[in-house]
């Protein structure tokens, strides 16, 4: 597979849908209670992805609204969280110190044109999809790594969507990204040899 431009577009609806991209999304790392304090630590992501199944963020949103409306019927479609993964800018990516404000060192990638570089770059590699975004989207060339998913609250990606909210990628390229993510989660893990 060749390089290819990721095609987006900016939604009117404030509705949290299946690979919206974000910016700005706090992640709670822990939360510690010593004595009389209790202290936080958050991780801001500068932009992540949502992997959650559309179908189950249509249902989550039309119950809310039902609900809204009605205050009658049950919650069994609510959403508690939202399945998200880390956008990396490619560059830093490629280099490994995409996360070196976390004090995370990563392997390094290598040149463009070598083949672990080339093969990510193609999405020829199951852990990463790399993406790349017309002039007119504010987004560098990136890659999405499948193995550092986590959640966060759907009530609060609803909150911040209005402010946070950067573009939402196409019909056939979110299928591409929700296959290859699910492809991954389900891979046989064999445990390394001795």
């Amino acid at each position: 597979m060749a390089e290819v431009l990721t095609k987006t577009y900016v939604e009117n609806k404030s509705i949290v849908n299946q690979c919206d991209i974000f910016r700005d999304v706090e992640y709670i790392e822990y939360v510690k209670e010593n004595e009389n304090t209790i202290e936080v630590s958050k991780i801001i992501f500068p932009h992540v992805i949502v992997l959650t199944q559309a179908c189950d963020l249509q249902q989550d949103y039309n119950a809310r609204k039902k609900w809204e409306e009605t205050q009658q019927g049950n919650q069994d479609k609510f959403l508690i969280s939202v399945i998200v993964a880390p956008i990396y800018n490619f560059e830093d990516f490629r280099q490994g110190n995409h996360l070196e404000q976390l004090g995370l060192l990563m392997e390094p990638k290598g040149r463009r044109n070598k083949s672990l570089c080339d093969n990510i770059i193609k999405n020829e590699n199951k852990r990463y999809h790399y993406l790349k975004f017309a002039d007119d989207v504010e987004l560098v060339e990136s890659v999405i790594d499948f193995k550092h998913y986590f959640t966060v609250n759907v009530n609060y990606l609803n909150k911040i969507y209005e402010e946070k909210y950067v573009c939402s990628v196409d019909c056939l390229y979110r299928e591409l990204i929700s296959q290859r993510f699910s492809n991954f989660l389900a891979r046989i893990g064999l445990p390394d040899p001795e």
